[in-house]
């Protein structure tokens, strides 16, 4: 009676296992931003906040990097978003293959859209037509992956500024649809208004970003 309890017990947490924990996620969309506009304390803060939420999400055994160009600035090089996310496949939470490799991901061949980028528990992003958009996600990226060259400032400040009127961030569509120089990219479709959490939501968006396991 005993080993059948514990059986049912350890059958009955398998079925409460979250899909991402059994799926092997590696890519996400965070679910929050750190809330204080595009000041993410940098590549390494972004990355931080990736990794924070993956582990609460049950993946954090791997090592998360957030989808972020930024410019050579003060020693520190250029750095390419694409360059810093791992080789792939990567999956969603429910298991899905958003993409098989890196220039999977950067072609017309992947498979992101609302229905496939999720966030780290599994859920929906608003989109266009949703109360609040927040379909606009930093990236700071051309649609190659790459950051842009040197001149406007992109990436609010290397992704450490929320002050307005100096610069804003380069935002993707995770929907693939609105408005901007290219609507469907899901990197790369226009500039935000400013670098603040008011100015990032009033062009919808809400400081959220991608988030890929690199092993």
């Amino acid at each position: 009676m005993r080993k059948a309890s514990l059986l049912l017990s350890i059958s009955l947490a398998a079925l409460a296992l979250p899909a991402f924990a059994q799926n092997n996620m590696s890519f996400f969309i965070t679910s929050k931003g750190p809330g204080n506009g595009a000041e993410l304390g940098g590549l390494t803060g972004a990355d931080r906040h990736c990794q924070s939420l993956a582990a609460a999400a049950g993946a954090g055994g791997k090592t998360w990097h957030a989808y972020l160009s930024a410019n050579a600035s003060g020693g520190q090089a250029t750095v390419n978003a694409k360059d810093r996310i791992g080789s792939g496949p990567w999956h969603n939470a429910k298991g899905v293959q958003v993409a098989a490799s890196v220039d999977d991901l950067h072609s017309d061949r992947n498979k992101l859209g609302k229905q496939t980028s999720l966030t780290e528990s599994g859920g929906a992003v608003n989109g266009r037509g949703d109360n609040p958009n927040r379909h606009d996600i930093l990236t700071g990226t051309q649609a190659d992956g790459t950051a842009f060259p040197a001149g406007d400032d992109h990436t609010c400040s290397n992704w450490t500024s929320s002050a307005d009127g100096k610069g804003s961030g380069q935002v993707g569509h995770h929907d693939r649809q609105g408005g901007g120089p290219a609507p469907t990219s899901w990197n790369a479709s226009h500039g935000s208004r400013g670098c603040s959490q008011a100015n990032l939501e009033a062009t919808g968006g809400a400081g959220y970003f991608y988030c890929f396991a690199t092993n």
